[in-house]
């Protein structure tokens, strides 16, 4: 085969272009659970992925050694899980962590949740604009499980991609159905924390029929396992295990089986009948 010949074959295979992913979250550890492998699969595919967070996540739940300074410890976790996805750059937004249910008191002063969606939609999209961002992640309306502080990111990340035109908006989710089965299986485990598993599971997360992106990231599990694992203040509660240390009890064919992909939602699309996406950025073009 001469030069010439080469040269026609690499202009029949174009060379995939860089994009940027902003991945929008309310507290460290949040961007392991739910877009971990996404996040480490489009960096290991050569795409810039910048990870932000509303809050250091101080109202969270610990075990009681733990609680003496908890956001900042909570903050030096998300910069290990960070380095372990491939994140290229951290962004804290700094706001108070709400809490929920039994978790500590916060600070003095109104929490994410109670912030005006304008004021802080402006942060995040002077980072959007900045990074000239292709794609931004934030979560379903439901806010997964209905946290305040979750339910807050998905209107702030919907008027901040409005406010940067973002091209692209994926709310990162988890199917409704895969979620049932694995609550009923969870409650079988001696001495795990039930605050999620009181949820109501009928608004919990979103339907299938709605999903628009299955993201398979089986090839980057060890990163992902890597970033649940930094988040160590978050394994234990006084109460009793949280569901990060029984994920990573688990054998990496199981791991495999219930984490291997990741489930998004994108904004202002319907399903695309009979298939589901498997690239964040599909819809770029």
């Amino acid at each position: 085969m001469g030069w010439s010949d080469r040269r026609r074959m690499r202009c029949c295979h174009p060379v995939r272009v860089p994009f940027t992913l902003v991945s929008f979250h309310a507290h460290p550890d949040d961007e392991a659970l739910l877009t971990g492998g996404t996040l480490a699969r489009a960096a290991a595919e050569g795409h810039r992925v910048v990870l932000v967070t509303a809050t250091d996540g101080e109202a969270g739940l610990a075990a009681a050694e733990r609680t003496g300074d908890l956001g900042a410890a909570r903050a030096a976790e998300l910069d290990q899980a960070a380095a372990a996805l491939g994140c290229a750059r951290v962004v804290r937004l700094g706001h108070a962590d709400s809490g929920w249910g039994s978790s500590p008191a916060r600070a003095a002063g109104p929490g994410f949740s109670e912030l005006p969606v304008e004021d802080v939609a402006r942060q995040l999209a002077a980072v959007l604009r900045e990074e000239g961002a292709h794609v931004l992640t934030s979560y379903d309306p439901a806010g997964g499980y209905g946290h305040p502080d979750h339910v807050q990111v998905h209107r702030v990340g919907a008027r901040a991609a409005e406010l940067a035109a973002t091209p692209l908006l994926l709310e990162a989710t988890v199917d409704r159905t895969l979620v049932r089965r694995g609550l009923r299986l969870a409650r079988l485990v001696p001495r795990l924390d039930s605050d999620v598993l009181a949820q109501r599971l009928d608004t919990a997360f979103t339907a299938r029929e709605d999903l628009t992106h299955r993201v398979d990231v089986r090839a980057h599990l060890a990163a992902k396992r890597e970033a649940l694992a930094a988040h160590a203040s978050q394994t234990e509660s006084d109460s009793g295990l949280r569901g990060i240390r029984l994920l990573l009890r688990l054998p990496r064919p199981v791991f495999s089986a219930l984490l291997g992909r990741e489930w998004f939602r994108q904004s202002g699309r319907g399903r695309v009948p009979g298939r589901l996406l498997d690239d964040v950025f599909a819809g770029l073009g």
